[in-house]
């Protein structure tokens, strides 16, 4: 009986572990499990992020002990990764990679929100990552033959980003960002809920020790919260400078929103030949000028460059003084802690 009870579970982890739909959703420190959900690809391309929010809360879940899953982990696929500093198309750019057979783009995993958690509240370097480098091999397990996979994370696990890449060393990152005038106005124009969102994570990142601009704790408070959403793009920044320089053009692109939609076929044709999994020219203008680039990214929702336009327009009318006065505060707080203000290695040229 006992035999029988281990191959069971032995056959459960087998199964687990070599079919994708089996996302490893979460990582639980107090007892070394992951928690796998069955999220089948058709849900991951309904879902605007791999998050509760936006997953079905019915899906069959199972929580198997970490050192029971990662031996029995197949070989990776290739993987890449889009990391973002917020608000700059980034779960746009995720969509294109899902294609059954080519790519697929996996967006805001949790698993790796919970790594960065569990580093602010004091794990052990070394055992976080030991979990980061055992969690990106369960992210990589391709849904079809021959697939890539493409990682989107949530912008705070940018603090990540450097072992990330060092631990896979055939892995290419993408930079993508939003001009900072860009940036502050998608702040500005979400109200509250956005202002609160750029606190939140300006006290993350000092958790990460990602600020260092010379200011002490409490001259944050002194801030608007334009100025805060400001420090947490230029800290953003200094990580994807630092990125470029430790890796260097060959691995690292950088990439801006407004760049990205003014010339998307060449931007794509350049990610795509920089990830190494080239598209035909026919495939590149059928992603171009089809869906991805053509619905809301959040809502699903038809919505074309003018209507983006528009919204900006009139939270740039309403905040513009405001945004103006930041972004020239901002450059010079950039220039005395030496942080560029225009990234360099660009994906176009």
């Amino acid at each position: 009986m006992r035999s029988t009870r281990v191959t069971d579970f032995a056959s459960l982890i087998t199964q687990t572990v070599r079919d994708a739909a089996w996302l490893p959703h979460r990582y639980d420190p107090g007892h070394d499990a992951v928690h796998f959900q069955h999220v089948p690809r058709d849900v991951h391309r309904k879902a605007v992020f791999a998050t509760d929010e936006h997953l079905p809360a019915d899906a069959e879940k199972r929580v198997l002990r970490r050192e029971d899953v990662i031996g029995a982990v197949p070989d990776e696929a290739p993987m890449h990764f889009i990391f973002h500093s917020a608000f700059c198309c980034s779960t746009l750019l995720a969509r294109v990679f899902d294609r059954p057979g080519w790519a697929m783009g996996l967006k805001e995993p949790v698993i790796l929100n919970d790594l960065v958690g569990w580093r602010r509240r004091g794990g052990d370097p070394r055992t976080v990552a030991m979990v980061l480098d055992h969690s990106l091999r369960l992210l990589g397990r391709p849904f079809d033959p021959g697939e890539a996979i493409v990682i989107k994370p949530s912008n705070i696990v940018n603090s990540l980003a450097t072992a990330m890449l060092a631990m896979r060393p055939s892995a290419r990152a993408l930079l993508l960002h939003a001009p900072l005038p860009t940036y502050l106005t998608s702040v500005a124009k979400k109200g509250m809920q956005g202002r609160l969102w750029v606190r939140d994570g300006l006290v993350g990142m000092l958790q990460d020790g990602s600020i260092s601009f010379g200011f002490d704790q409490k001259d944050y408070l002194g801030q608007t919260d334009l100025q805060v959403a400001a420090i947490g793009w230029l800290a953003q920044h200094a990580i994807f400078a630092g990125l470029i320089a430790r890796f260097g053009p060959d691995r690292v692109r950088s990439l801006d929103s407004e760049t990205l939609l003014a010339r998307r076929e060449d931007a794509v044709r350049a990610l795509t030949a920089h990830y190494g999994m080239p598209l035909t020219e026919a495939d590149l203008s059928e992603l171009a000028h089809g869906p991805v680039f053509h619905r809301h990214s959040k809502l699903g929702t038809d919505f074309a460059s003018t209507d983006r336009n528009q919204e900006y327009r009139d939270a740039a009318s309403a905040h513009g003084d405001e945004i103006d006065k930041v972004v020239r505060w901002a450059m010079a707080v950039a220039e005395s802690a030496g942080v560029p203000m225009v990234l360099d290695s660009p994906l176009v040229a």
